[in-house]
This record gives structure tokens, sequence and C-alpha cells, in this order.
């Protein structure tokens, strides 16, 4: 029943598991519950934009071969949204901390600002995209089976 809609069901399912990992992993850490990790996808371990990325390309690999065109172009995009979370992603979420500090600053000497806190947690260290890989792959293989 599920195998026509799996190239899509599986990747969605994965960033579903993957954000509860990451809810789990966030609240232990800070001992109190992250609800807000089950919606928020940026930043954290792991990458599930990786590991989205990452099922997808491995359930193509899996239904038309590791050889064939049909994984070749998501394993592309894949990586580039690998680079992206470490580059551009992590860069941005830098400088949302060096704004808010500026901001923090400026409301410390009393000066009203009507402004919002930027978002940090955007971007990945590298053991966060390795752990995206890796949990999209072993996702995408245990899903494989089950449909």
């Amino acid at each position: 029943m599920f195998n026509n809609y799996k190239l899509v069901l599986v990747p969605i399912l994965t960033l579903m598991l993957c954000q509860l990992l990451k809810f789990i992993i966030e609240s232990i850490k800070t001992k109190k519950l992250r609800w807000g990790r089950l919606f928020n996808g940026s930043g954290g371990m792991p990458s599930s934009h990786t590991s989205f990325a990452t099922s997808l390309t491995t359930i193509m690999g899996l239904q038309y071969g590791f050889d064939s065109p049909f994984f070749a172009i998501p394993l592309v995009f894949t990586l580039i949204v690998a680079y992206d979370s470490m580059g551009l992603r992590m860069e941005s979420g830098r400088q949302a901390s060096a704004i808010n500090l500026i901001i923090d600053g400026l409301f410390e000497n009393n000066i009203k600002l009507n402004l919002k806190k930027l978002k940090e947690e955007l971007g990945h260290h590298p053991l966060e995209v390795v752990c995206g890989f890796i949990f999209g792959i072993i996702s995408a293989i245990i899903l494989n089976i089950i449909f």
C-alpha cells in the first residue's frame, strides 16, 4: 500500500523521527522539556535537514540502484544541504549571537528599541551533520524494510 509513496514517506518520517530525537536529546541535556524543538529543525543534534536529505538519497539508491542518476541527483543536493548547514547557516547563527549581544547592551543602557532577539540556533557543527547522515541512512534502510 505505502510502496507507491515510499519516496515521499521515508524522508518525511525520518524528519519527524529526527525532530523527536532532537527534542529528547535537548530535553535531557537541559533537564527541562524543550517542546519548541519538535517543530523547529534549525541547529542541534542531529541535523534534521541532513537526515531528511540523506534519507531521500538513500531510499532513491535502494529503489533505483546506487549507480543510477536517480541516486546521483539527490546525492548532490544532500551534499549541498550538509555544506550549507555547516557553513552559511552556522555563520548566520554566529552573526545572530553578535547582534543579540548588541541588543542586550542597548537594553542595559535603557535605550528603548522594539527589537526581538534573533534566532541563534541556525547551523550545525560537523558532528551534528555526520550524525544526521548516519540517522538518515539508518532510518531509510529500516523504513524501506517496513514499507
